[in-house]
């Protein structure tokens, strides 16, 4: 019996898409279908991660791509690529809980680092977490990215980015060179 994984398979998410995609993030974030998972946000942030609006906005800007990852003909993972002159940014990034710890988050992390350089000739990708997530950033680290000590406010008050559970969040920006 053939026990190796169907291949992945990458495309441009379309309107269609987007209440899988909200879906998918939920579960890779909020909640207690996160924590099946390593990327979870649950204990610090309560309600949403994104909406149907956001994923549509990211969908349908023309600076933007959102990477729709696929095995068997569903999506299992995503990431927004935004050009952003010299450099692309990089977010709204979720694995499927259930697929996390089996290589796809480093394979789809490479693959879009690769198409932005390619297609918009970046040479860096930027990106922003949680500074309180050392787990996250730590794997962020060990592929090329380093901490700017850049920090942004989290939108303490906003519940369209969460219901935060501690007071001490913000944003720490993280940079890659790309060659």
């Amino acid at each position: 019996m053939d026990t190796a994984a169907s291949p992945l398979t990458y495309r441009d998410a379309t309107a269609a898409d987007v209440g899988d995609i909200v879906a998918l993030i939920e579960s890779a974030y909020r909640g207690d279908s996160s924590r099946a998972g390593w990327t979870t946000e649950a204990d610090i942030l309560q309600g949403q991660r994104t909406d149907p609006e956001g994923v549509l906005e990211v969908v349908g800007s023309p600076d933007s791509r959102l990477l729709t990852v696929e095995r068997d003909g569903r999506i299992v993972a995503c990431c927004q690529l935004e050009h952003r002159g010299a450099h692309a940014y990089f977010g709204m990034f979720a694995v499927s809980p259930a697929l996390q710890g089996e290589g796809l988050g480093k394979t789809i992390i490479a693959a879009a680092e690769r198409w932005a350089h390619e297609a918009w000739g970046v040479t860096e990708m930027h990106m922003t977490v949680i500074s309180v997530r050392e787990d996250l950033i730590a794997w962020y680290e060990r592929r090329g990215y380093r901490r700017t000590g850049e920090m942004t406010p989290f939108p303490y008050g906003d519940e369209r980015f969460g219901i935060p559970q501690r007071d001490d969040l913000q944003f720490e920006l993280l940079v890659k060179p790309l060659a």
